[in-house]
């Protein structure tokens, strides 16, 4: 896989039982690459262990006044010399070629999984931790799978040049063979708590990420609320947990990187001693201790290794652990049955009984706000674990909301997507133009014209075409400012509601489409979307009577069941739960509720009145 190559068509399934099954899963699913960098790692190395080789051949020709060896030995230096430049630069190239590919691997897994999860996702992994899976924990994953390649290459250098140690000069070769497994073995009883500090300050590190994520997504209710000195200084703290818990796992590396340093210092001086020793008693030729010399200094290099890989474990692990909860995060735990055909009929949702029958407008009103958020993701198909079981995973999900009968659950992604569109209350533009922004997959049957005048945007093109650099003011290529931070709360909104219904979904789910704007532009958007959507099934959360009115049909929840149905204007006559939370009367809501349970008395009324205080209230 070469970088020009990328992105993947196909990233694989990964291996997600844990960080570490993980991590070997990324190292064999680029095992081409790995053993291209692994080959030119050999050579680079070998190389290198020859060059003693080739210096000791040189000093022990001058040492016997041989011309011929010592050109020789020059050229074999010379052909070394590019064996070494050539094996490092493609090294390098292959190396960082790894690096690079594994990272977009990975991310191309977290946006796969993103994109099916969908608004799922932030309900079971803050919103921080998602940031830095997909930032640093990337990078860190792939410096592991860079790294590892150099290793295996410095580590059958090692031993390729113990074993021609050996069988060259036994008697110093056998002392560099044994000493060197020591070196490289010397710091595991430090990686473990190396690796638990490691941890932990990726930990405050992921924390203080999501805090900064969190405090910068609500900076503008902080400064409501004058909040933002509170937040600032949980922020200083949780930072200086991180530099405290970096410096103190920095202190460790410090070590291991020292000890590396003393042993072979111990190795090279009892190498020399010891070999001087033998070179003064007529054992070994001068050129041989150089050789050998010069062989165990070269070999600090491929050690080297051993400390990047160890690093790179301990920091890649707890990286991958926490890519590992997002991948194993699942839209489902049924595999799709149906085939990708889209489902037409009614809209069922069998937890709260919600009916939406096919081709008609149907309006939901929740009196919880959060409680008709999820059930709005859930008519879209974004299954969650079942809260109520208390679990945390999606072991345990609750039933799927069926369309014509066939459950989202058991359709293929894509078709479940096509089937139901959720429009939430809160959605997000994206930077680009207008023409960007409608540009979206869709079943060509309305136009970006016909939903720009279905959603009223008619100020927001004006707005648009005024600001667009264009000579010709053409609003359609104007630029949409990051998040639409260049437009009113209403602008967006109405933008948002016309991309939704640019794709002209099997079934429409709108979550206060209204909110954010005033009481006359609100008529004129419910009208729009009534008469667009006309013989389209539609259901819209809302508590607005101007919206409410305009629907075939209106839909009660309340308690997480459907407690009434019928149109606007006889669920405010005949239900006095449905008037309390359309007008917003309280008294009322507090009455109904007493009669509901049975109770006797009501703010000191006496028994029997309750109903009849509803009555007269109403």
């Amino acid at each position: 896989m070469q970088i020009r190559d990328l992105p993947y068509s196909d990233p694989g399934d990964p291996d997600v039982r844990s960080g570490p099954r993980f991590l070997f899963w990324l190292g064999r699913s680029q095992l081409g690459g790995q053993l291209k960098s692994l080959c030119w790692g050999l050579l680079h190395h070998c190389a290198i262990a020859g060059l003693p080789l080739a210096v000791g051949l040189a000093v022990q020709a001058v040492i016997d006044r041989s011309g011929r060896d010592l050109a020789f030995a020059g050229v074999l230096l010379a052909v070394l010399g590019v064996f070494i430049a050539v094996g490092d630069t493609m090294l390098h190239r292959t190396a960082v070629t790894n690096w690079i590919t594994a990272a977009a691997r990975v991310q191309q897994l977290l946006a796969r999984r993103t994109a099916e999860l969908g608004s799922a996702l932030t309900r079971r992994v803050a919103a921080g931790e998602v940031v830095a899976v997909s930032t640093g924990d990337v990078e860190k994953i792939g410096w592991f799978v860079e790294a590892l390649s150099r290793f295996l290459a410095a580590a059958t250098a090692l031993v390729l040049i113990c074993v021609g140690l050996v069988f060259y000069l036994p008697s110093l070769g056998v002392l560099v063979a044994v000493a060197t497994p020591a070196l490289a073995l010397a710091v595991l009883p430090l990686l473990p708590r190396a690796t638990r500090r490691a941890d932990l300050q990726r930990e405050k590190a992921g924390r203080a990420t999501e805090l900064a994520s969190d405090t910068v997504a609500g900076l503008r209710v902080l400064r409501g609320i004058g909040g933002e000195e509170l937040f600032l200084g949980r922020y200083r703290r949780a930072s200086q947990e991180v530099r405290e818990a970096a410096v103190r796992s920095a202190r460790m590396w410090a070590v291991i990187s020292a000890i590396q340093v003393f042993l072979p210092g111990v190795l090279l001086i009892s190498l020399v001693w010891y070999g001087a020793t033998l070179a003064r008693d007529g054992r070994i030729d001068v050129g041989q201790l150089v050789t050998v010399y010069s062989a165990a200094t070269l070999m600090l290099f491929p050690l080297r290794n051993v400390e990047e890989i160890a690093m790179a474990y301990s920091f890649s692990r707890p990286s991958a652990q926490r890519a590992v909860r997002v991948l194993s995060l699942r839209r489902t735990t049924r595999p799709p049955t149906a085939d990708g055909a889209v489902p037409r009929g009614d809209l069922y949702d069998p937890v709260t009984g919600l009916m939406a029958p096919e081709g008609l407008f149907t309006a939901v009103v929740c009196g919880d706000p959060d409680e008709a958020g999820r059930l709005a993701e859930r008519l879209g198909g974004h299954a969650e674990p079942d809260e109520a079981s208390g679990a945390d995973d999606a072991s345990a999900q609750v039933p799927s909301v069926l369309l014509g009968g066939v459950p989202l659950d058991e359709l293929p992604l894509d078709s479940a997507r096509s089937a139901v569109l959720v429009q939430d209350k809160d959605p997000v533009l994206l930077s680009g133009t207008l023409r960007e922004l409608l540009d979206v997959p869709s079943s060509g049957g309305v136009t970006a014209e016909d939903a720009l005048a279905a959603a009223r945007c008619g100020d927001v093109l004006d707005a648009l075409a005024q600001a667009s650099a264009e000579t010709d003011g053409d609003p359609m290529n104007t630029r949409i400012t990051e998040r639409g931070r260049s437009l009113s709360g209403g602008q967006r909104q109405r933008l948002a509601l016309a991309r939704s219904l640019v794709t002209d979904p099997e079934a429409l789910v709108l979550d206060e489409p209204t909110s954010a704007v005033d009481s006359h532009t609100e008529a004129r958007v419910a009208a729009g979307i009534e008469q667009l959507r006309r013989g389209r099934t539609t259901v819209a959360f809302a508590s607005s009577p101007l919206l409410l009115d305009l629907a075939d049909r209106v839909v009660l929840l309340h308690g997480g069941t459907v407690v009434a149905v019928g149109t606007h204007r006889e669920l405010l006559r005949d239900e006095p739960r449905y008037r309390a939370v359309v007008t917003r009367d309280t008294e009322t809501e507090a009455a109904a509720q007493a009669a509901q349970d049975g109770l006797t008395a009501v703010d000191g009324l006496r028994p029997g009145r309750a109903v009849e205080e509803i009555e007269e209230t109403a």
